[in-house]
């Protein structure tokens, strides 16, 4: 079995598993990009559920783009981008799907994204996850696949975090910093009696109540990244690798809509 060292990470510009990227220098509005067609997609064919991309993601009257939620996939750039304030505005519809149809509603936004499409559980890309979900909108979710001739892509960063009363990883400023090359880490106030069910909500949440307007950011500056709520700082993480790559909106069995999906040079986000 091939390894795919996490120092080497650099080594994918030369296999073409990622291409070198430059900083974003000039706002770039992804929903345009999204509707010139420059972009791939990607459904999961096996899942309970797959319609076909067009009837996925579509562009109402109004401008507002909207997610049906009925698959597994996502949209993805083609470009690879790095050192960029990502905002995203966002609510939740009403419709939940399949196997979902009960669970949390569940999206995200796949950062730093490289190799082949479909290559973690036929679904999405390696990357870093900036997870919107019921409950844990901004957890950090790393995926690192196994490529089908054994080759492992190593998604990797650092966290400051700690471990909660079930021993699941949450973010805490200034803990010991971790690597961490799988799995989650949560948002900071995320609900240790989380369960999956739709309409969640914690005690301490900072989400908007379900069909109201919520803001995510994403600050990627060199190989950090900070995810804002509404606001509020809710997650970091640290030496990421890479640090650059494709961005992907998802769809996973749930509707959401979409009215601001845009990338911004550093220090240059206004509010509007």
């Amino acid at each position: 079995m091939r390894i795919l060292p996490i120092l080497s990470i650099l080594s994918l510009c030369s296999s073409g598993l990622l291409h070198a990227a430059e900083p974003v220098k000039a706002k770039i509005n992804l929903l345009e990009v999204i509707k010139s067609g420059n972009v791939d997609y990607h459904i999961n064919p096996k899942s309970d559920f797959h319609d076909d991309p067009k009837d996925v993601w579509t562009f109402a009257a109004d401008g507002t783009f909207h997610i049906s939620g009925r698959g597994y996939g996502y949209v993805a750039t083609k470009e690879n981008f790095r050192d960029y304030h990502l905002v995203l505005e966002f609510k939740w519809g009403t419709k939940t799907w399949g196997k979902r149809e009960k669970a949390a509603r569940d999206n995200g936004i796949l950062l730093h994204a490289y190799g082949p499409h479909g290559t973690v559980g036929g679904t999405w890309m390696a990357s870093i996850e900036a997870q919107i979900i019921e409950g844990g909108v901004g957890d950090i979710l790393v995926l690192s696949p196994k490529l089908a001739d054994g080759t492992e892509l190593t998604t990797s960063l650092s966290s400051e975090y700690t471990l909660d009363r079930d021993k699941e990883k949450i973010w805490k400023k200034g803990e010991q910093r971790q690597t961490v090359t799988s799995g989650r880490i949560n948002w900071k106030n995320r609900d240790v009696d989380w369960a999956d069910k739709v309409g969640y909500r914690g005690r301490e949440e900072v989400e908007s109540p379900t069909g109201e307007w919520n803001r995510f950011e994403v600050i990627a500056k060199g190989d950090t990244l900070q995810y804002f709520l509404n606001g509020t700082l809710v997650n970091e993480a640290f030496d990421c690798k890479p640090s650059e790559g494709k961005i992907l909106i998802q769809t996973e069995g749930a509707e959401m809509i979409v009215r601001r999906y845009e990338l911004y040079p550093l220090g240059e986000f206004k509010e509007k």
